[in-house]
């Protein structure tokens, strides 16, 4: 997911698979994809061929960017974003043209950049491993058939727990809102707007993609009768709170759920029966880019299914390739159970995140009552 990365991964030895992986895979054509063409040179007619990525920091292999300029000549930069907001604080503060060629961006900012008319349109004919990606990601809410964005990652929110310090069988937002005696003031949830209202409006059978002042208030309502029972509003921390102990349920991105597992075999992950998000980080080229054909044989390399496993590999989040998907480690697909879910299941109970910011000025008088009660 998209907030800001945590060094953790950095410590975690079983990341070292993707860095080791990549330097072969990625070069590699064999079984796996289209190869995006032969090397290309280092210039052209036009100038040297090169290209500068916004992404965050720690994800995406330390071997991906160095494979793709000894396969392609194209130089690449990568800069560091710290959240989608200062992406988009980029472009707006340069009427679109924010200095780079491709950023990775949660999908429901890439919505809003696509409405103001500041993304390229994507050229399959340049990307031909999109073929790779899972029918569920072609048609997505935020941008059907792909017309202006790249899945990268995906995945879902749900609950993350201690087994051996919660006695209840987790299994519904409601074990997250109205915890149990022993639960409370052990229990965290994320503090960003979307995630934050998610289990309110899933329990009251609204999307949560709302829109209706009238649904975020009555989501609200039962936020402001949560907020007392809990230890408090974390998107960075609450799963070291919870291999230490110090909680012992919170709401989490699968992800984030699967480095506390890698550190505590007694977590345990679940997405609530009433259903949840489906978050995606995408790829996007600004339209002011004057390096698009390099931005797009980047994703075109990141597609190859024996790439993208690596991506998996390293961040613990699925990739929206099937394939790619098959490919990552058995040994971590037996750890941490949430890599194992298919494409069509994580959709089926769940709803692709979209851009509500004509209900923005609402959504922020809500969820600035909910923190203020």
């Amino acid at each position: 997911m998209s907030p800001v990365r945590m060094n953790i991964r950095r410590k975690m030895s079983l990341l070292a698979v993707a860095v080791l992986a990549v330097g072969a895979a990625a070069c590699g054509t064999d079984d796996g994809g289209s190869s995006g063409g032969a090397a290309s040179p280092d210039s052209t007619e036009d100038g040297p061929r090169e290209l500068t990525i916004s992404n965050y920091e720690n994800y995406m292999p330390e071997d991906l960017i160095p494979a793709f300029e000894e396969e392609t000549g194209i130089d690449v930069t990568v800069v560091a974003h710290a959240s989608n907001e200062e992406i988009v604080g980029k472009f707006e503060a340069t009427n679109g043209a924010p200095g780079f060629d491709l950023a990775v961006i949660a999908s429901p900012f890439a919505e809003s950049l696509t409405t103001r008319g500041w993304l390229a349109e994507v050229d399959e004919t340049q990307i031909p491993n999109m073929s790779e990606l899972a029918p569920e990601a072609r048609e997505m809410a935020y941008d059907p058939g792909n017309t202006h964005s790249v899945p990268y990652t995906w995945g879902t929110t749900g609950l993350c727990y201690r087994a051996d310090l919660v006695e209840e069988d987790i299994r519904s937002w409601n074990d997250l809102l109205d915890p149990a005696p022993a639960l409370e003031g052990k229990v965290t949830m994320l503090g960003t707007d979307r995630w934050l209202m998610l289990p309110a409006l899933k329990v009251l059978g609204y999307s949560a993609n709302t829109t209706d002042a009238a649904e975020l208030e009555a989501a609200a309502e039962i936020l402001k009768e949560t907020k007392p029972q809990l230890q408090a509003y974390d998107d960075t921390t609450f799963f070291s709170r919870l291999v230490s102990g110090e909680a012992s349920l919170v709401q989490a991105w699968d992800g984030w759920c699967n480095y506390a597992i890698a550190e505590d075999e007694n977590v345990e992950w679940v997405v609530p029966e009433e259903g949840s998000d489906v978050w995606v980080d995408v790829f996007v080229v600004p339209a002011s880019s004057e390096h698009q054909d390099e931005a797009a044989e980047f994703i075109d390399f990141v597609l190859r299914p024996q790439v993208h496993a690596t991506v998996a590999e390293l961040v613990l989040y699925n990739v929206p390739n099937p394939a790619a998907m098959e490919l990552v480690a058995p040994s971590l697909l037996k750890q941490f159970d949430n890599l194992g879910i298919t494409s069509a299941e994580l959709n089926a109970n769940n709803e692709a995140l979209t851009d509500v910011s004509e209900a923005g000025p609402e959504w922020a008088q809500v969820v600035s009552e909910i923190k203020a009660s």
